[in-house]
């Protein structure tokens, strides 16, 4: 029985060192995460009036409008409501953009379309301004 335990004893010891590994690893990336302050994507610009950055490599759709917490039926987080009543909406995702910085405010919105099912718009936003 002695001699099981010992050839079982180093799997044992390298599955606890393994965990420990990880565990250490994810606090130190975390522990990075939170003293930049920022929840904005690396190179994204940032202030009380704009969010976000755009690669010139990319084609983007844009929107005007007022920014509402919710998505309908389980797309987007967010919608943009635009004249023309609730069949204009634009439904957000993001990111790259903390789009709660923005809700309550007439903004230009910069992002791509994606596939929806349940509505008209649904956009991942890349760059949030408020309008002027």
């Amino acid at each position: 029985m002695i001699s099981q335990n010992k050839k079982v004893l180093p799997y044992v010891v390298g599955a606890f060192l393994v965990v420990l590994l990880g565990v250490g690893t994810a606090w130190m990336i975390y522990g990075n995460m939170s003293k930049s302050g920022s929840s904005a994507a690396p190179g994204a610009k940032t202030t009380s009036t704009e969010a976000g950055a755009l690669d010139p490599e990319v084609k983007y759709d844009t929107a005007e409008g007022v920014i509402k917490e919710g998505g309908s039926n389980g797309e987007g987080t967010f919608h943009l409501e635009r004249e023309g009543g609730p069949s204009k909406n634009v439904y957000l995702t993001s990111s790259v953009v903390d789009l709660d910085k923005f809700v309550d405010k007439k903004v230009q919105i910069w992002g791509q379309t994606l596939a929806s099912k349940k509505v008209g718009w649904l956009m991942d936003v890349a760059k949030v301004q408020v309008a002027r």
